[in-house]
């Protein structure tokens, strides 16, 4: 139906059980229209907001902090930070710089952690991380 979506109405005369359809026209966005047509080619899509908050998650559990902790801290509540780490919200700067301190760790290095992760999803190459700098010294030496 072109980006149309229907809404159920109530009229006061309609006999029970039989729904009316109003057309609105809010059209499906349009990431969304390009998220499902990469998924229906078989393609993996990676969001920016799911790796963000895969980010953010990591870095909270590393501390050993709780959800409360860091939500308190940052002057977020709870619930918007819970769904921030998994993927359902996306965060304004502002948001991210202040659940960043919240964790003492700068946005700089967050935002280089999410680029990577987005690096190897896009192309399967790693990319020169300190960690992955420490780890291939390891393996040199040993």
């Amino acid at each position: 139906m072109n980006g149309q979506t229907t809404k159920p109405v109530a009229t006061a005369n309609r006999p029970k059980g039989v729904k009316r359809y109003r057309i609105t026209n809010k059209p499906t966005p349009i990431r969304e229209k390009q998220v499902i047509k990469q998924a229906k080619e078989g393609k993996h899509v990676v969001l920016l907001r799911n790796e963000l908050g895969h980010v953010l998650r990591t870095n909270r559990l590393r501390q050993n902090r709780t959800l409360r902790e860091v939500s308190a801290a940052a002057r977020v509540s709870l619930g918007y930070l819970s769904e921030v780490e998994r993927g359902q919200k996306e965060a304004s700067s502002e948001l991210l710089a202040s659940i960043c301190e919240a964790l003492h760790t700068p946005l700089s290095e967050t935002l280089r952690e999410v680029s990577d992760r987005l690096a190897v999803h896009e192309t399967g190459w790693v990319p020169d991380t300190p960690e992955a700098l420490f780890d291939s010294q390891l393996t040199t030496v040993a």
